[in-house]
């Protein structure tokens, strides 16, 4: 991962959106951090860059517009987009419809700081341009 870069993250707990900027600030301090707090303020920024995100994380369980009804919308837009899945479902239906959605990779959010870290830090370590995601690399495993 690269200094300077843009990640976006469209979640509704504003403790897991500070979580996710001290984790991303540990990681690399040059990484900018955009968050949002549901798929309205996400799609608005979308539309009107810059910043323009490198990487998006987004959260499924949100009030109003789910993470999968914005993961649909941006795939409308924009196929190229990496859209990472970072949720505390873990269920195989709802990693299931992420990847048949667009989703890019998906990551369970765990509930021990250390390995919420580790997997933010894989996440953002992924080569975007060259990654394919199949059957046996879509889900984060810890």
């Amino acid at each position: 991962m690269k200094s300077g870069l843009t990640i976006f993250y469209t979640d509704d707990d504003q403790d897991d959106l500070d979580f996710f900027k001290e984790i991303v600030d540990m990681i690399d301090a040059g990484v900018i951090v955009v968050t949002q707090k549901n798929g309205n303020q996400l799609i608005d920024a979308l539309n009107n860059p810059p910043p323009h995100p490198h990487v998006l994380f987004l959260d499924i369980n949100m009030p109003g517009m789910t993470g999968f009804d914005i993961l649909k919308k941006v795939r409308q837009s924009d196929k190229k987009l990496p859209i990472v899945m970072f949720s505390t479902s873990g269920d195989e239906q709802t990693i299931k419809r992420s990847r048949e959605l667009g989703a890019s990779y998906y990551v369970p959010k765990s509930g021990v700081f250390e390995q919420l870290k580790k997997s933010i830090e894989y996440a953002l370590g992924i080569n975007w341009g060259s990654f394919v995601p199949t059957d046996k690399n879509f889900v984060y495993c810890y």
